[in-house]
């Protein structure tokens, strides 16, 4: 198959350009919400304006910390028309992660809004970060309804645009450059707090246009569901393939599947995007659904243990599901399946590398490049590999090999062919129901507690989230906790996908030379508590 063509653009001139083509198209639809191309291309250039009266220059950090909504891809667009630069904060993110990235990222606008499904209040965590506090922090704007002490209100925020010519964010969109950074995304590692991660125009918009036209193969008019939060790469993603397609992308405030059947149904849905199985599952088990609900989609990406997808497309008939290996880093996927491939191809492995991604299997220790078959680290570079981490380059020396090579930190091996089979982490980290965990992120917070002399976080396999968190605790001698104890300490101050499910006291460690083994840990939690 020829490579597709891809236009190197700044990421708002993709709206702009289906603005242009198809002005009374749809383009977001979030629930019962939606906004035609024009429409959210209007919207957009108003907030510029609004945040050029607040003072917002090129690369001027935005923070956006809300659920999915209209508001969410106004900011969006609007920051990255003014060449601002998003800053998307982990909605699910507690107080402590929320002022790290305040304080790292430099953010000088932060907008947010009303209380979420899991009933956050937003106000209240960047109050309790005191965001405000942050050296950069010059305002922090609340689209709710009604009006929050110290913060702007709406009807403010929205009549600044008013102030300003709209001569200005169209000269400041003039001036973007694609190698300008679009977008930043802070995403856990093995680093106790999340790591800012920017993307260029470039990266931003690879996975979702090459991977859109070349492995979903959207076309003209496509409707996409993508469920999952906007804050996500495995949101931007699609949303971008989307857009260059002049399709029409449905999204939902939160996931609920009983309302996600009736919008697939209702919004005559082609290709969906639900990512994880955690999601997918719902779907295709829920009562209300037969094969002939998706009858209409004819491709949908899921990522998930190949039984798992095996079982998933016998449930689904008339629909490709095809899956994908990516990160963050790389603006969500780097390699993906065809839809023709033969289902054996499309459940065991992720496909080959994207069109402008080179993919290598590598010994970990010495950077060797392996054998077709032979397990390694897979690594990648290319046009849809980021350059590095944001203000820590020690951290981007770290994640680097000599020639661009990106260490993703995965187990995997690669065939003849250039498939690319996942294996596992390389890195201590968890996968929580699509969310990265680092586990020493868990265990920096949990040595705060005083009876806590050590804790090591492993991961146990989980039917629903594919992994959750379980520690294992050393006390301090004569101090007494129980796993109630710990279990509320986390409660309000890490996200909630953080929270140990178990709690095991230990007074003696498994070891090897010199290091704790985690191995050991690992099976003895899989072998007390096998998966549901």
């Amino acid at each position: 198959m020829s490579q597709p063509e891809f236009e190197t653009i700044p990421f708002a001139e993709v709206l702009l350009r289906g603005s242009r083509q198809h002005p009374d198209r749809d383009c977001i639809v979030v629930g019962n919400e939606r906004a035609t191309y024009a429409e959210l291309e209007a919207q957009a250039r108003r907030v510029g304006r609004s945040l050029i009266a607040l003072g917002i220059e090129r690369s001027d950090r935005v923070g956006i910390l809300m659920a999915n909504g209209l508001d969410y891809t106004d900011l969006l667009f609007g920051a990255s028309l003014i060449g601002a630069i998003p800053v998307l904060y982990n909605a699910r993110f507690k107080a402590r992660e929320i002022a790290h990235v305040t304080a790292d990222a430099g953010i000088k606008v932060v907008v947010t809004n009303d209380i979420a499904e899991e009933h956050t209040d937003y106000v209240e965590l960047l109050v309790k970060a005191e965001s405000k506090k942050s050296p950069s922090m010059q305002h922090q704007v609340f689209l709710g309804a009604g009006h929050r002490k110290g913060f702007m209100d709406r009807d403010t925020f929205c009549g600044l645009a008013d102030s300003v010519d709209p001569g200005e964010v169209e000269k400041r969109h003039t001036d973007t450059a694609i190698t300008d950074t679009a977008l930043m995304f802070y995403t856990s590692g093995t680093t106790a707090m999340p790591k800012g991660c920017p993307l260029d125009h470039i990266v931003l918009q690879h996975a979702g246009v090459v991977g859109g036209t070349d492995r979903l193969q959207l076309i003209k008019g496509d409707v996409v569901w993508n469920p999952l939060p906007m804050f996500h790469s495995a949101f931007t993603q699609p949303l971008t393939g989307t857009l260059h397609v002049g399709g029409t992308l449905v999204s939902m405030a939160h996931f609920e599947p009983d309302k996600a059947l009736d919008l697939i149904t209702h919004e005559r849905v082609t290709v969906a995007f639900p990512a994880f199985p955690t999601i997918t599952l719902q779907i295709l088990h829920h009562p209300r659904y037969t094969p002939a609900t998706l009858r209409g989609v004819r491709v949908m990406l899921s990522v998930g243990a190949p039984e798992e997808l095996v079982a998933m497309q016998a449930l689904m008939p008339h629909t490709t599901q095809i899956t994908c290996f990516g990160m963050s880093e790389c603006g969500g996927s780097v390699a993906m399946c065809y839809p023709d491939d033969p289902l054996p191809l499309r459940s065991e492995c992720s496909g080959k590398a994207l069109p402008g991604i080179d993919i290598e299997v590598r010994d970990p220790e010495t950077g060797e490049t392996l054998a077709h078959g032979a397990p390694g680290e897979i690594v990648a570079r290319g046009r849809g590999v980021f350059s590095g981490y944001y203000n820590d380059p020690k951290k981007t020396e770290a994640a680097f090999w000599e020639g661009g090579w990106f260490r993703t930190g995965d187990l995997g091996v690669l065939d003849a062919e250039g498939r690319v089979t996942f294996l596992g982490r390389l890195k201590d980290m968890l996968k929580v129901g699509g969310e990265n965990v680092a586990a020493v992120e868990i265990e920096g917070y949990l040595a705060l507690h005083p009876a806590v002399k050590m804790a090591q976080v492993v991961g146990l396999p989980d039917e629903k989230y594919g992994e959750v968190p379980v520690v294992f605790i050393e006390l301090v001698r004569d101090a007494t906790a129980t796993e109630t104890e710990i279990v509320d300490f986390c409660r309000g101050e890490i996200a909630s996908f953080k929270i140990p499910r178990h709690v095991r006291f230990v007074e003696d460690w498994p070891m090897g030379a010199t290091k704790i083994l985690k191995s050991a840990l690992r099976d003895r939690i899989r072998a007390e508590i096998a998966p549901a």
